[in-house]
């Protein structure tokens, strides 16, 4: 198999150097905040309205990354592809069934266990983050190999 064209690779930086400092910078400090969170989830999902937007942007922005970004050669390019997957999901969840996400969170923030893994879980999101920055701004494109060589 060949390497993903150079355009392509270009096209996955980019997403890269956008995504990458976002959850690098939110999932800490959301980690970090954990604790802080449940009265904020409290005041997200007393008003509907915010959750339907935030929703309908989680989506929208998600749809981008999934309709501008269709390379999935390579670890960079799959990360950024589920990303999009992954963002557009959880914005269609919240459009769809908000209740069951809030329910969810709660679960999550009311139980030592569940804060642990999801400061894990963000940590873990972290990490991914600062790969995808420094894949993003300080690596280049891969000359794209034949796929076949004529003898």
């Amino acid at each position: 198999m060949s390497t993903a064209t150079v355009e392509a690779q270009q096209r996955t930086r980019a997403f890269a150097r956008v995504i990458g400092p976002y959850v690098a910078t939110f999932t800490t400090v959301y980690a970090i905040r954990l604790p802080d969170g449940l009265d904020a989830i409290g005041d997200l999902f007393a008003q509907p309205i915010l959750v339907l937007l935030l929703g309908a942007l989680m989506l929208g922005a998600g749809l981008v990354v999934i309709g501008l970004h269709r390379s999935w050669r390579g670890p960079l390019a799959v990360t950024v592809s589920l990303f999009g997957w992954f963002v557009a999901l959880r914005g269609a969840l919240l459009v769809v069934a908000p209740a069951t996400v809030e329910s969810g969170v709660e679960a999550t923030m009311l139980s030592p266990t569940g804060v642990l893994l999801a400061r894990v879980f963000f940590g873990a999101l972290a990490v991914m983050g600062l790969l995808l920055t420094y894949a993003g701004w300080f690596t280049g494109p891969k000359a794209a190999k034949p796929d076949h060589v004529n003898a």
